[in-house]
């Protein structure tokens, strides 16, 4: 595996889990419209590739209706589980003033 493929978990596949979208195909075609910014040891790039490979300590930052959501990766999960289990998945980063 190469540093340019980390090991980790598709985009797609983990918005899900932490139940940031309601299904999966949701969550794809989101990605693939909008697209996110992943945030990887100080270098940022957009993606719109829902197979976009994430890990612990990813920063991603997306729009949520009205608001810009900003959040740290510090799991990746089994599965999608009730809401405490998915909300353990990230932290919200905090922008500084």
């Amino acid at each position: 595996m190469t540093e340019a493929e980390p090991a980790g978990l598709r985009l797609d596949i983990w918005l899900w889990r932490a139940r940031f979208f309601r299904t999966r195909a949701l969550s794809t075609d989101y990605i693939s419209r909008r697209g996110i910014r992943i945030t990887r040891t100080g270098d940022t790039r957009k993606t719109t590739k829902p197979g976009s490979r994430v890990g612990p300590g990813d920063v991603l930052t997306f729009s949520r209706g009205e608001t810009i959501e900003r959040v740290e990766i510090v799991g990746l999960g089994t599965r999608r589980g009730p809401a405490l289990e998915a909300q353990a998945l990230y932290r919200p980063v905090i922008a500084a003033t």
